[in-house]
């Protein structure tokens, strides 16, 4: 059995707005092994980066409240002073950013910014020590002529090679667990297979954790072994990669596969697409969140709009989801959707 590297308990986590509160992640548990690929799914919205940033502590402590636990390593970081945190950060868990431009530092060389986040942990590292981390990095990443590059600046870099320098920066300190939000957001799909690649190099080389947020079932297919789907701030589904694909146990899992892009679809030159929109996490739907846009609303009834779901195994497997439909009803019509 693999070591348990990070265990999520009951994490909430709310925001005070001039319009309300917003409900952004509501109950979330989920526990994640050294060398495990752990992919989070859902639409904007859904709770999934905020999820994210609360691993690490990284939400405004004024307008945010979140409750829960968040053990990395060992040690609960909502529970950790500043200071504390400060050390978890980079060292135990660190996170690779959606936009790398926005991510980096413009003013200071890319050099400059993996030196200080070696340094933060690592104070009493000479020059030479550091400048050999630095470079060592950039070659493990796949830039090239490291010497040279290190002086260099963020925009003299292209996307791609952007995104390669903010995983050495998450990867300076071989971090146990790392987190990346959409990071093949905005690139071409060969650069977004060579990224794809080189985390899982990175992976079976430090044994790290890897928690992949994104919306994009393709990319989850390829690199993840479990998956949570989130609705709402809510997981409503925990499956295995396979078995989310083979036999999905939620209606919103249900839609996300049926509006992924096949060929017979771009012949007949439309795609298929969940109905309505999502939620506001302000007024999060009665009930299941997602009921308003659900197709078997109407076969389950009232519960739907007034009774919240719970996340609970399945019959069949080891899959969990939180509908109210039963376990027969899940399992066939899951099938019939794979069969589509």
């Amino acid at each position: 059995m693999a070591e348990v590297v990070l265990s999520v308990r009951n994490l909430s986590v709310s925001f005070n707005t001039p319009d309300g509160v917003v409900h952004a992640v509501n109950d979330v548990s989920f526990d994640l092994q050294a060398g495990e690929t752990l992919g989070i799914v859902g639409e904007s919205g859904s709770g999934k980066s905020v999820t994210a940033g609360s691993l690490m502590r990284l939400n405004n402590s004024v307008t945010a409240t979140t409750t829960g636990n968040v053990v990395v390593n060992g040690v609960d970081v909502l529970n950790c002073t500043e200071d504390e945190v400060r050390g978890i950060r980079g060292q135990d868990i660190a996170m690779v950013f959606q936009d790398p431009l926005s991510a980096l530092n413009p003013y200071y060389s890319v050099g400059a910014q993996i030196a200080e986040a070696y340094q933060v942990h690592h104070a009493d590292a000479s020059k030479d020590e550091v400048e050999q981390v630095v470079i060592d990095m950039l070659t493990k990443v796949g830039i090239p002529h490291p010497e040279t590059r290190l002086h260099q600046y963020p925009h003299q870099f292209s996307g791609g090679m952007r995104q390669r320098i903010v995983i050495a920066i998450a990867l300076v300190n071989k971090p146990k667990v790392l987190i990346a939000d959409e990071p093949t957001t905005a690139l071409d799909v060969t650069v977004q297979a060579q990224i794809l690649d080189l985390m899982m190099d990175l992976q079976r080389e430090t044994n790290m954790a890897i928690i992949l947020i994104t919306h994009d079932l393709g990319v989850v297919a390829e690199v993840a072994r479990d998956v949570l789907v989130m609705y709402g701030g809510r997981v409503v589904e925990k499956a295995s990669i396979n078995d989310l694909f083979v036999a999905p146990t939620h209606p919103y899992s249900w839609g996300l596969l049926g509006a992924v892009s096949s060929l017979e679809d771009l012949q007949r030159g439309h795609l298929k697409t969940i109905a309505g929109t999502p939620p506001s996490l302000i007024s999060i739907p009665s009930g299941c969140a997602f009921h308003p846009r659900c197709e078997f609303y109407e076969g389950v009834g009232s519960r739907c709009s007034s009774e919240v779901p719970e996340l609970r195994t399945i019959s069949s497997g080891q899959s969990m989801s939180a509908c109210h439909l039963d376990d027969v009803q899940i399992v066939s019509i899951g099938k019939s959707k794979v069969l589509q």
